[in-house]
């Protein structure tokens, strides 16, 4: 049973920073490719960044780029989030989610597997 869980969100003022993390197991699962999306109330997910699990390749959607950053930690099969300058526009639910082989990486459809989720609020 894979599973994937986040953590690290929160509560920050305008112009702070959080870290997320996204720790996933299950079996032999091997991750193609890991990403976060977010989604606001009323609105649809959309693609934050993803990391390609074997070759570290990065992307990021022009709303953040600059201001959060995606590592991953293979020893730990752990994807984090870094995310600075935050913006009320930033505030929503983050989920990871997985893909296991090369997918529209901005798609969530094409992701198979899907943390539960975790609140980011930025506000004064």
């Amino acid at each position: 049973q894979v599973q994937l869980v986040e953590s690290g969100g929160g509560l920050v003022q305008p112009g702070g920073s959080l870290r997320l993390s996204c720790a996933f197991s299950g079996g032999t699962f091997t991750a193609h490719g890991v990403a976060w999306f977010r989604q606001a109330p009323g609105k649809e997910r959309k693609f934050v960044s993803r990391v390609n699990w074997s070759s570290a390749m990065k992307d990021y959607a022009d709303s953040v780029l600059g201001r959060f950053t995606i590592t991953k930690d293979n020893a730990k099969n752990t994807v984090y989030l870094q995310m600075n300058r935050l913006k009320p526009e930033d505030t929503a639910n983050y989920y990871c989610a997985a893909q296991l082989r090369a997918d529209r990486i901005t798609e969530p459809s094409d992701y198979p597997y899907w943390g539960q989720g975790t609140q980011v609020t930025v506000s004064s």
